[in-house]
């Protein structure tokens, strides 16, 4: 009874082994280019980047500020400082990693920006 189960689990994991495989060969190696219609560049241009611009700054300005802003990596290592002086290791070095996870995060946001003003380089013309 043992080796009929063992043969009908190894029968399952050949076959969605084969089905995984056949999945990631049918994944074009070419990349894909996608075609946006003049009203979707304007949309784009007059809508969806001003925004992406104002959000970046936003995030950018929250997590460099001081330890009074709240959520800002000063903000998280005060709160880290706090539990670690109440005795709670274990919260203060989650508190620790957040802010340093969130000040990691300054290059990307500045990366989404770059992308935004190089978009609007060269499909919005002068605006």
């Amino acid at each position: 009874m043992r080796a009929r189960s063992a043969l009908i689990v190894g029968a399952l994991v050949t076959g969605m082994g084969v089905i995984g495989a056949g999945v990631a060969a049918a994944a074009p190696s070419t990349p894909v280019t996608i075609t946006l219609s003049p009203e979707q560049v304007g949309k784009i241009c007059d809508q969806r980047i001003p925004k992406i611009e104002a959000r970046v700054d936003r995030l950018v300005t929250r997590i460099n500020g001081g330890a009074e802003v709240k959520g800002s990596s000063a903000w998280l290592k005060a709160r880290a400082d706090k539990e670690r002086a109440a005795g709670r290791e274990a919260s203060a070095n989650l508190l620790q990693e957040r802010a340093d996870r969130r000040a990691g995060r300054i290059d990307q946001l500045n990366k989404a920006k770059q992308r935004a003003e190089d978009f609007k380089t060269k499909y919005c013309g002068s605006k």
